[in-house]
């Protein structure tokens, strides 16, 4: 069973990249590196290599840190919702904004 870093940065590479492959190429570190980082274990892999991982992925360490260590159940769901093309008032896309900026104040204290 892979540690909850490992997958966590697996499940991040997943959804934001079409292979591991171009994820590789994109942070300048070869395939067979990334395979054997998420085969071992983040844990086990380089601190350069893992900062590199993580910068690629648009994280910092101590993110990841906190993402493996969420509970399952405590998971962000992500909801898209769109207003394109909706007429919204300046109080409305105020109140959106406020919204927004709470959701985000929780996800921080997660």
């Amino acid at each position: 069973m892979k540690d909850k870093r490992t997958e966590v940065v697996e499940k991040l590479i997943d959804k934001s990249w079409s292979s591991k492959k171009a994820f590789a190429e994109s942070i300048d570190i070869p395939y067979t590196t990334l395979r054997s980082m998420l085969q071992r274990g983040i844990g086990n892999a380089s601190v350069n290599n893992v900062i590199k991982v993580c910068k690629g992925l648009g994280i910092t360490t101590e993110e990841l840190e906190k993402m493996a260590s969420r509970k399952e159940d405590s998971t962000p769901i992500t909801i898209a919702a769109h207003h394109d093309g909706d007429e919204w008032t300046d109080e409305e896309l105020e109140e959106i904004e406020k919204f927004k900026e709470y959701l985000r104040s929780k996800r921080d204290k997660q």
